[in-house]
């Protein structure tokens, strides 16, 4: 059977027939598919030709698609072609959403007087702030590590933060777990020095007064201990004896910041904490991950026996999240090669700023 025709800038079928037996070519104006079939494990077999695709400006994934395998070619780009309207316009509406929450926190009327919006800018910039260097922690470490990945994309939610956080999407295949660990480890370490930047400025700004009969009056937040930390070495309360005051909108910030770090920070799917432990331990990380949504499973369960319940609901959520994110799969890097006692000791540190970035009641409502 004659070797179906390619263009020059990819690899040749016959090149890789030994892993994966090719019997027909598409070539379309997105990516070149190679229908037909893979002769071991599917990891296996990405693994031992994107490299070789890499050395050519494309990635590959293995798709089934009604009945057939199919190897599919994407040419790389770590630029940004044109403007990314979408990251741009879920940045604004994201934008607006946090100065409506915000101006909730300072016990503003925005509906009634919409110019009190800008007022809230302090608390949507130490929102904003750590998320946007979180994700572009991981931005950075992509283009370092020449990984295609996209620009944050931040999500708009009209609760009391106005946001869910913001995500950045790797569409590449992970040359190495030396790869994997510094892009999983770079957003939680560039978001918490924001958080510590944010906490600091947060805690020396004086504090405001409660909005009375509102939503705001009811939420009751959890300090981590890192937040707790740093408010006691710069002498500032957290609480007050007046009733009717709360700290500084932009603390919240901080709290953001910390709480993201720590939910980013468990090991399951494609989360922070499973790119960190993916590349420590190896395939090992499925011990971990079953052990995840258990410790929360627990922690709610301890919540509802010695603390009424307050904040058992969320933990609950996010136990059934990580089975879920658990399903999902974890990146794979190519080279399996170890991370080094250098790496390994970052990831003691990670793991350590987790530790303070937990709080077994973040957030719940006074009853």
């Amino acid at each position: 059977m004659a070797t179906p025709a390619v263009p020059g800038d990819v690899p040749d079928p016959d090149s890789f027939a030994e892993t994966f037996t090719v019997y027909e070519v598409e070539v379309t104006d997105e990516n070149v598919r190679y229908y037909g079939e893979p002769l071991d494990q599917h990891e296996e077999v990405l693994r031992r030709l994107a490299p070789r695709f890499r050395q050519r400006g494309y990635r590959v994934t293995i798709r089934r698609e009604t009945g057939e395998f199919v190897l599919v070619a994407t040419e790389r780009s770590l630029g940004v072609d044109g403007i990314p309207w979408t990251n741009v316009v879920l940045f604004v509406v994201t934008a607006v959403t946090t100065l409506f929450a915000g101006a909730r926190w300072y016990g503003y009327s925005p509906l009634a007087d919409p110019v009190q919006l800008l007022d809230a800018w302090p608390f949507a910039v130490s929102v904003l702030g750590v998320l946007a260097v979180h994700e572009l922690g991981h931005y950075v470490l992509s283009r370092y590590h020449s990984v295609e990945a996209s620009l944050p994309y931040f999500i708009p939610l009209p609760n009391v933060l106005g946001t869910l956080g913001a995500v950045i999407r790797m569409r590449d295949n992970i040359p190495s777990r030396r790869a994997l660990f510094d892009i999983g480890a770079a957003g939680p370490l560039a978001g918490i020095a924001a958080t510590v930047v944010v906490t600091a400025v947060g805690v020396s700004l004086p504090p405001v007064a409660v909005p009375q009969n509102s939503l705001i009056a009811e939420v009751e937040l959890g300090f981590p201990l890192l937040v707790q930390g740093i408010a006691a070495v710069l002498g500032e309360p957290l609480q007050y004896s007046d009733p009717n005051l709360m700290v500084n909108p932009v603390v919240i910030g901080g709290w953001v910041g910390a709480f993201v770090t720590f939910l980013n920070l468990l090991p399951v799917g494609q989360l922070d904490g499973a790119h960190v432990t993916r590349a420590i331990v190896g395939e090992r990380i499925s011990l971990v991950q079953r052990a995840v949504p258990l410790a929360l499973f627990g922690l709610a369960g301890y919540l509802i026996a010695f603390a009424a319940g307050r904040g058992a609901t969320l933990w609950i959520l996010w136990g059934i999240l990580t089975i879920v994110f658990t399903r999902v799969g974890n990146a794979t890097p190519v080279d399996e090669s170890s991370v080094g006692p250098a790496r390994q000791a970052v990831a003691a540190l990670t793991l350590l700023v987790g530790i303070l970035c937990f709080t077994p009641v973040p957030i719940a409502f006074a009853v």
